[in-house]
């Protein structure tokens, strides 16, 4: 049967500015956010079912779990970050995305690289980031699901 794809009753953002990022080991941490890719939503690969019954067609089945996808930045930075990023690299503890409504969503996750861009002349430095979206709760070990607050009024 078909579908009727029926009126969002959300509100849409409409400019990326401003999106943060604020890292639980150091939340002034000297960075200033150019880009700010979120993490995704990744159900997994498919789980082949087909067998000997099939007839035209291969069967899938969508599997149990889903996972966060890594968090990427693009940032300008002071030098001394570099002694910042080193005390909280691979330090698992709550990370959160303020998007420009002031909605955020909290998630545990890790600082996983700071990369540094060339430097030239003429252009401002920069550095790319990753961070890891663990979903593990380092006090208790537990599996925790990302939290998402709407602070947008809608």
């Amino acid at each position: 049967m078909a579908q009727t794809r029926e009126t969002p009753t959300g509100t849409k953002l409409d400019d990326g500015f401003s999106t943060k990022i604020a890292l639980e080991g150091d939340t002034n941490i000297d960075f200033w956010e150019k880009t700010v890719q979120p993490p995704g939503i990744d159900g997994g690969d498919s789980i082949d079912i087909t067998n000997m019954w099939n007839s035209a067609l291969r069967t899938k089945a969508a599997r149990s779990l889903y996972d966060l996808t890594d968090v990427s930045l693009t940032v300008a930075y002071d030098p001394l970050v570099y002694d910042q990023i080193i005390a909280i690299i691979n330090s698992n503890g709550q990370v959160t995305v303020t998007f420009p409504d002031t909605s955020t969503l909290t998630f545990y996750g890790y600082l996983k690289s700071f990369e540094p861009s060339e430097l030239s002349e003429g252009e401002e430095p920069t550095a790319d980031i990753t961070i890891v979206c663990t979903n593990v709760n380092p006090n208790t070990d537990a599996e925790t699901a990302p939290v998402f607050s709407n602070n947008s009024g809608t």
